[in-house]
């Protein structure tokens, strides 16, 4: 028995993506992807969200690439631009399962602790959540098990009885391998298929 949703937010709920931003910056396609691949890279963002203060990992990026001063310093500077709003499908889906009054939520977010106050004061479907664990405060993040106990324990949740929805299968893997049944979001269709299959919102008529 399913009693518990969490939720990762980042290409689940909220559309964010470095490309809305940088396709201002670099009007060449190749530039744009090879910036994002070599400079401010994913696993450079991850240790942001893992607890890295903004500035140091800027800092950081400035001494070894100092060429891109500008593009690197809109990273941060022009953070806003990368959010796309929410991923509406999604918020529905969120809306119905509350709606349905049998279910806590919780969200286990990768997000800078710096950062993650603006999508917070943004978007009220946050809001809506028993809780929610940000990596940037707790200087842990997904994929490691220790960032998944801190929810499991810090909110009573059995793994047995919760379903993690994320984008990353990566993710998605270290759920289950604390026996924690998982969805790989792809799409709100999808998700919603996959809720259907568990019982947990009512086939379509």
């Amino acid at each position: 028995m399913i009693n518990t949703i969490i939720f990762d937010l980042g290409a689940v709920l909220i559309d964010w993506n470095p490309h809305y931003l940088y396709q201002t910056i670099f009007e060449d396609e190749a530039e744009r992807h090879t910036f994002l691949n070599t400079v401010c890279t994913p696993a450079w963002n991850e240790e942001q969200d893992g607890g890295r203060s903004l500035q140091e990992a800027t800092d950081l990026l400035l001494t070894q690439f100092p060429e891109h001063e500008t593009a690197i310093r809109a990273f941060y500077g022009r953070w806003t631009e990368m959010l796309g709003g929410p991923i509406q499908g999604t918020v529905d889906i969120f809306s119905e399962l509350k709606a349905t009054g049998q279910l806590k939520f919780y969200a286990l977010t990768n997000w800078s602790s710096e950062t993650f106050p603006i999508a917070q004061a943004q978007y009220e479907f946050l809001n809506w959540f028993d809780g929610i664990v940000v990596s940037g405060e707790e200087k842990d993040r997904k994929p490691f098990a220790s960032f998944y106990n801190t929810l499991l324990t810090r909110y009573g949740v059995e793994p047995a009885e919760a379903l993690f929805i994320d984008d990353n299968l990566r993710n998605v893997k270290a759920a289950e391998a604390l026996g924690i049944h998982s969805v790989h979001f792809t799409s709100p269709d999808a998700l919603r298929t996959e809720l259907i299959q568990h019982g947990l919102l009512p086939a379509a008529v």
